[in-house]
Parts: C-alpha cells; sequence; structure tokens
C-alpha cells in the first residue's frame, strides 16, 4: 500500500493558488523528486502527502485508500509516513540513540526491544558507535543522519524529504546523496523528495517531476527530463544547454533535418514538427571542428577540467555554450560539431 496517487490535487491559500489541478502517481518502492524553483508547489504538494494540509481539490490516495480529499482528512499520525526536515527537528536534550528511539517509545515498545532497533537503523545511516553522542556534538551531515533513522526506525513505507540538504555544505551534500541512495536500496520504501538542485534529483531519483507555478510539466526518468524535455521551460530549468531557433527541412521516423544558420544537422524530434522550431544542444553535443555550425567565440571560463565558452552564431541573439579542453581566443572564428540534438515540443 505504499503506492501515491494525487489525482487533481489544488491548493489555494486566498487568492493564491499553490497547486492547481495536478496528477501525479508514485509507483511503489520508487524514488521520485520534485524538481523546481522556489514557489513552484513542491513542498505543498509534500505537505499534502504528509497530511500537514488538507487539500482546496483532488484528492490523495495511498493505494487505494483514500487518505485525503475537501471533505475528508486522515490525521499525519494515522498514514505511517516518515518526514526529514531541512531543518532536523531534532530534540536538544536527548543524545543520538534516545532521539531515533522517540517513535517507539511513543508507541509504547517494550523498552527491553528499543536498543537492538535503534542500532539497526544507525548502522543502515551510518552512525554506529554514536548512540550516546549529544545533537550539539554532531555535524550537520550527522545530524540529517540522526534525522533520517529515526524516520527509517518506526519502518515508514513512505518517505518524505523536504529540502533535506540545503543546509549543508558541497562534501556533506555528496556523502549525503551516497546515504540517501543507500537507505533507498536497503528499505524499498517508497521516496517523495523535494528540492530546487537538479543535480541532486538527477543523481537521486529513479524519476523527476519537475514543477512550476504550482503545475506539473514534465515527470519521466533523469535521462528522459534531460535529453527530451517537454517543453521550453523544462529544457530551460535542467541542465546547461541553449536553445536554437531553426527550420525545418525533413522529418524521417523520430529524426528531424534541421537548418540553422544555414548548416543542416539531425535533431532527435517527437512528432512531426514543421517550419520554426527550437532546438536543444547541451554542451557535451558540441565540439569544435573542421566543419559545422560557423560561430564566433564571446567569452571563455576556466572551470577546472573545462573551459565553459561562450559562442555567438551568425544570426542575431542565437549564442551556444559548449565544453573546451583548451583555453578559446574572444573573437576567434570556429566551427562546432554537433552529436547530438533535441526538438523541443512547442518551442
Amino acid at each position: 500500500m505504499s503506492e501515491i496517487r494525487v489525482e487533481f490535487l489544488s491548493k489555494r491559500y486566498g487568492e493564491t493558488t499553490a497547486l492547481d489541478g495536478v496528477s501525479l502517481t508514485f509507483p511503489e518502492g520508487s524514488f521520485t523528486a520534485l524538481l523546481g524553483p522556489s514557489g513552484c508547489g513542491k513542498t505543498t504538494m509534500l505537505r499534502l502527502i504528509a497530511g500537514f494540509e488538507a487539500p482546496s481539490e483532488g484528492r490523495v490516495l495511498f493505494g487505494k485508500m483514500l487518505v485525503a480529499d475537501p471533505t475528508r482528512q486522515l490525521p499525519p499520525e494515522a498514514r505511517n509516513v516518515g518526514v526529514v526536515f531541512q531543518s532536523y527537528a531534532l530534540w536538544p536534550h536527548m543524545d543520538v540513540a534516545e532521539n531515533v528511539a522517540y517513535p517507539l517509545k511513543a508507541r509504547h515498545v517494550s523498552s527491553a526491544d528499543i536498543p537492538a532497533r535503534v542500532a539497526a537503523v544507525l548502522d543502515i545511516v551510518g552512525l554506529r558507535g554514536f548512540e550516546k553522542r549529544r545533537i550539539d556534538e554532531l555535524s550537520g551531515g550527522q545530524r540529517q543522519r540522526v534525522a533520517l533513522a529515526r524516520c527509517l526506525i518506526a519502518e515508514a513505507r513512505i518517505i518524505l524529504f523536504d529540502e533535506p540538504l540545503a543546509n549543508l555544505d558541497m562534501h556533506l551534500r555528496s556523502s549525503m546523496v551516497d546515504a540517501f541512495r543507500e537507505v533507498h536500496r536497503r528499505t524499498g520504501a517508497t521516496i517523495v523528495y523535494v528540492t530546487h538542485d537538479q543535480a541532486e534529483a538527477l543523481a537521486l531519483a529513479d524519476r523527476v517531476a519537475v514543477m512550476s507555478k504550482g503545475q506539473l510539466l514534465q515527470a519521466a526518468t533523469p535521462q528522459e527530463i534531460y535529453r527530451s524535455p517537454a517543453d521550453a521551460a523544462v529544457a530551460g530549468f535542467v541542465g546547461r544547454g541553449s536553445l536554437i531557433s531553426g527550420n525545418t527541412v525533413n522529418h524521417s521516423g523520430q529524426t528531424s533535418t534541421i537548418d540553422i544558420a544555414g548548416h543542416r544537422l539531425a535533431a532527435r524530434s517527437h512528432g512531426e514538427p514543421k517550419g520554426t522550431v527550437k532546438v536543444l544542444l547541451r554542451p557535451e553535443a558540441l565540439h569544435i571542428a573542421a566543419d559545422g555550425l560557423p560561430a564566433t567565440v564571446l567569452d571563455s571560463v576556466y572551470r577546472g577540467p573545462v573551459h565553459e565558452v561562450r559562442l555567438a552564431l551568425s544570426e542575431p541573439g542565437q549564442l551556444l555554450l559548449i565544453d573546451s579542453t583548451e583555453a578559446l581566443a574572444t573573437g576567434q572564428r570556429v566551427h562546432v560539431a554537433v552529436s547530438d540534438a533535441w526538438v523541443v515540443p512547442g518551442a
């Protein structure tokens, strides 16, 4: 019963619509990232699933069980849902073991059974031996692991994460990504993960749901979201890249021939695009070559392993972004070969 379905879900606060008729299924055992900018509705969706808010319209189901609609609301404590917050929400006067054990004590589990269960979940999150540590003696990453352990010990089949890494530095974020992935592998729980960080979403989830202004734009695998975004909004939000105007020459199967600045290239496409289209070109699919799109170097920024280079095509306003292993001089004339391109639907 750990499948989640939201159907035509809306939430309004006065005149403000935070969520606008969203329908989405979270399959049992899946790891779904809700991705979007601040104010897009992703946290509102999480709160509706958890039971912290009631829907204005639509409904939330766990399996076949209705847990919320505008007239009925199963309370959060009856949903068997674990929530890991950005702020950790730990008890500062309790040590690690006491914080983790709190859900069991609240359920009046036998005190003789608690230590073994605490040790088991601390092992899962990599904190075995930290039982007696005070919360103020822990790093941010360790505190987040305690919050996760407290969630796991309740044996929730649904775990909700609300921007859990937002307060951590880059190094700790990387280690926690590995921890979350391992928890999902070992528990098989259905996970919903709210984030505005596309790198986290793509690295963690088996499915990404991109949201904007209270609406769902696309829900698909990370690979599909990145390589074949459903519209210009998704293409612009996920990953780096350039949306370039071109004219359709012909179409065959799932490939279109597009003319850009007098150069023809093959692009993956959905349906049969016609006329002027927008083509998504990712930096890793571009390289300097003897033949290709004619361009002029605008600037080059060293990013460590590569130089991030901005190029201007011959048509005004048409810019490319590529990664080059060598620095290119401003004003240099080059040609850019394209190994992959995607015609963005409706753009």
